[in-house]
């Protein structure tokens, strides 16, 4: 998950030459019965997670039952190594693939994973498993210390500090999974994944914690997963705010010590003041 590289390091005092570990980045094909479907941007490592995940939050899968076979193929480097960069997922008998009908670009970023998407109604999918019957509660004494719990899982952003990373995490503040990437996406992608393969789906009894930003296509992916409660350490954006109050989300940002903001879902958040 870390490459290592050289490097000058200038400051006021010094000028020293030393080796960097810097967090990888590689893209990953994601086909479906051999036909290619995504190409992302990820942090190499959980790539079947990531994978269904990612299909997951399309509406693919539902449970872990909907994939027969998921094997890296034919990515190959100039001397004809497996670079393990193209990830094939073979559906089980039943299980309907992606629809074609909706056009989109499905090269993603590591920064943004719905850029491609047609239109701003193609990205409103509405999830199988409804996030406002969910009944997770936390107290905002617990989510106050979710930050820094997460930070001391961050592993390879001690070392890199260049990944964004996810986590599910139950009602008094322990996390079920952590995941690193170089996209928040990705890191979210490979949570889920490993909800579904765990047979966590619907995650209703969970919260879903994201290191960054909080926005629109993580309140969707959430939403997707039948999560009710999405907390971030930085900022939502307004659309990520209307996605979570239209599918009855409760929606936190700013998650910084003892303060926070609270967007959307007040039912769940045990402690408040009047």
């Amino acid at each position: 998950m870390t490459v290592r590289r050289p490097v000058r390091k200038i400051s006021a005092t010094k000028d020293v030459r030393r080796p960097d570990a810097l967090a990888a980045e590689e893209p990953l094909e994601i086909r479906v019965g051999g036909k290619a479907l995504a190409v992302t941007m990820r942090t190499p490592g959980n790539d079947v997670e990531l994978a269904h995940g990612f299909l997951l939050s399309e509406g693919v899968l539902t449970s872990r039952e909907d994939v027969a076979v998921a094997r890296y193929c034919d990515g190959v480097d100039d001397q004809g190594r497996n670079t393990y960069n193209v990830l094939d997922i073979a559906l089980a008998e039943g299980v309907a693939p992606p629809e074609t009908g909706v056009e989109r670009n499905f090269y993603t970023t590591s920064s943004c994973g719905v850029c491609g998407k047609a239109a701003l109604d193609a990205v409103r999918l509405r999830s199988r498993f409804s996030p406002e019957k969910s009944e997770f509660t936390v107290g905002t004494d617990v989510l106050a210390k979710l930050p820094d719990t997460l930070r001391a899982h961050q592993k390879v952003f001690s070392s890199t500090g260049g990944l964004h990373a996810a986590a599910l995490f139950d009602g008094d503040g322990n996390l079920a999974v952590v995941r690193e990437d170089v996209g928040r996406h990705n890191a979210v992608d490979k949570v889920l994944g490993w909800a579904l393969q765990e047979g966590r789906i619907p995650a209703a009894d969970t919260g879903l914690l994201v290191s960054g930003r909080a926005s629109f296509e993580l309140v969707q992916k959430a939403a997707m997963a039948g999560i009710g409660l999405l907390a971030a350490v930085s900022a939502p954006s307004s659309l990520a705010a209307e996605l979570a109050e239209e599918n009855g989300m409760t929606l936190i940002g700013f998650l910084r010590g003892d303060s926070m903001n609270l967007y959307s879902g007040e039912q769940r958040v045990l402690g408040l003041g009047g």
